[in-house]
């Protein structure tokens, strides 16, 4: 899913401090193609901050992607200025300036001749780093992104699932510690449940660290989960609205942006509301490991009827009900239900959702780093958060037509007065 830049070169051989995100600034930017009267992308004017989440949502073909690759200038401008922290990069050696620019894209990118480890650090290898900071990096990497380095360490690409695959992806892009992260529709080619979960790591890893990301989608979902603020495109990348994913939901600029809002507003502001926001229970657990007369009296014990079975990591494997292991007799290999999925702390409330209807057994575990258990969600709990935000919503609406009811009955009554000030006869 990434790359950072594949362009050899010099570079300083420490490993540069912590940074946090650069401010990016787009002045009449614009590119136009031979043969074309209209320009691909007319004249956009943008200011992103420092540390910020932003995401490029609109149609196909609007220049969306294009936008975002003036930025590292793997695509040229025709005209205009990028400023990157101030400095204006428009005519900088695009070599050294994409060293600055993490870029992510859909399946990885990854090199299939190279190990996980060689991927990860390439471009730490090509600015000089050593050997023993390059290493150490990878290492780092590897683990902030879920992985665990001992396993992952010496694999091939063909060897990963597609979302280890995007999780390499984003350790190579952050591996020379950019402040700038470019991602064009990195998560378009996997399955919706693993995409879900790379979600969650991502917004995991900018609470973390704080980088200044430009991300393109084409979905509007994902557009409110993932951005501080959204930029809705129109065609050659004209912006149509530029805020945060509440005030679009809330107060879209017209019936364009009202399109990509779609119907069920209410329910999308569900993406809005993390789970680490809502209560999450303590549930009875065991572990394939303990003894099964242990696991017995613990059933027995369970106010549930009902236990989590973990596996010798600590992740969550099965849901184990009373009846199970006798009917499996004794054989946790053969007891128990599968647990299918799971969310992170920084899931929204409608992943939580859809994982809860999905499994149909009105709960589903929360995990934290590399997949361990931490809790349970469950329907109570979140159903009451959707009847909370469809009653501020009802509260709003209703807020709203008093506000147009007196704007009318005002109207009104400085018309019956007349230009003068009195009521005309």
């Amino acid at each position: 899913m990434s790359e950072t830049s594949t362009e050899t070169g010099t570079g300083t051989a420490e490993t540069p401090a912590s940074t946090t995100g650069a401010t990016i600034e787009l002045e009449n930017l614009t590119k136009r193609y031979p043969g074309n009267s209209d320009p691909a992308v007319d004249s956009v004017n943008m200011e992103i901050k420092a540390g910020e989440l932003v995401v490029f949502v609109g149609p196909s073909g609007c220049g969306k992607s294009t936008t975002l690759k003036m930025i590292n200038r793997l695509i040229e401008p025709t005209s205009g200025r990028i400023r990157i922290d101030g400095e204006d990069v428009t005519d900088m050696d695009p070599v050294k300036l994409r060293r600055k620019i993490g870029y992510a894209i859909q399946s990885s990118g990854l090199f299939p001749h190279m190990t996980v480890a060689q991927n990860i650090a390439l471009v730490p290898k090509m600015i000089g780093w050593s050997k023993s900071k390059t290493k150490a990096r990878v290492e780092e990497m590897l683990d902030l992104v879920g992985l665990d380095p001992a396993e992952f360490h010496g694999r091939y690409p063909r060897q990963l699932s597609g979302g280890q695959q995007q999780r390499v992806g984003v350790a190579r892009a952050l591996a020379a510690d950019p402040p700038v992260l470019l991602m064009d529709e990195p998560f378009g080619a996997v399955d919706p449940i693993t995409r879900d979960h790379l979600q969650d790591e991502l917004i995991r890893l900018q609470r973390e660290l704080h980088k200044t990301i430009v991300f393109v989608t084409h979905d509007f979902d994902e557009a409110i989960k993932l951005g501080d603020r959204i930029v809705v495109l129109r065609e050659r990348s004209h912006i149509a609205q530029f805020d945060t994913p509440e005030a679009i939901l809330t107060n879209p600029a017209d019936d364009f942006v009202s399109g990509f809002v779609g119907a069920g507003a209410a329910l999308k502001r569900l993406n809005l509301t993390r789970v680490r926001d809502v209560e999450i229970t303590e549930y009875p657990t065991v572990n394939v490991d303990d003894p099964l007369q242990d696991i017995f009296n613990k059933l027995r014990a369970a106010q549930t009827n009902e236990l989590l079975l973990l596996d010798k990591r600590g992740r969550p494997y099965k849901w184990l009900r009373r009846g199970d292991l006798m009917r499996a007799r004794g054989s946790l290999a053969r007891a128990g239900t599968l647990v299918h999925d799971t969310v992170t702390r920084d899931a929204t409330l409608r992943d939580a959702l859809e994982a809860v209807l999905t499994d149909n057994a009105g709960r589903v575990a929360v995990t934290g780093h590399r997949g361990v258990y931490e809790g349970v969600v469950d329907m109570e709990t979140l159903m009451n958060s959707v009847h909370e935000l469809l009653e501020a919503d009802r509260q709003d609406a209703v807020e709203h037509q008093h506000e147009l009811e007196d704007q009318r009955s005002l109207q009104t009554h400085q018309a019956q007065e007349g230009p003068g000030g009195e009521a005309e006869v």
